[in-house]
């Protein structure tokens, strides 16, 4: 079983940043990919940014690209989300997911079999 802890949520001004960071325990194998979702209140939960491993792929919702970078650091099994020029409709409850399998869609929900417990992101205008 895997375990996602996700922290770095908060309340920031439009055009500032944070950094979301999540950090798995438990069984990750090597060939993985990991990622953010994020859900507004009334909106379904949606894909922000995802990275593969092997070979560190990205993918970006296009709503964020230009502003959000995900990085991991597999030593520490941790995947991070680092969000600059906030906007108040990033605002949501952020979660981290992952799979043990590399390849498939990488900002589809269902792909992905563990889910942390979400971090609140606010931004205020």
């Amino acid at each position: 079983q895997v375990q996602l802890v996700e922290s770095g949520g908060g309340s920031v001004q439009a055009g500032g940043s944070l950094r979301l960071s999540c950090t798995a325990s438990g069984y990750m194998t090597s060939s993985k990919r990991m990622g953010w979702f994020r859900q507004a209140p009334g909106n379904e939960r949606e894909g922000v940014a995802s990275i593969r491993t092997p070979g560190g792929t990205t993918a970006y919702a296009d709503s964020v690209k230009g502003r959000f970078t995900i990085s991991q650091d597999n030593a520490k099994n941790t995947v991070y989300l680092q969000m600059n020029l906030l906007k108040p409709e990033d605002t949501g409850m952020y979660y981290c997911a992952a799979t043990n399998l590399a390849y498939g869609p990488m900002l589809i929900e269902t792909e992905y079999k563990y889910w942390g417990q979400g971090t609140q992101v606010t931004v205020s205008s």
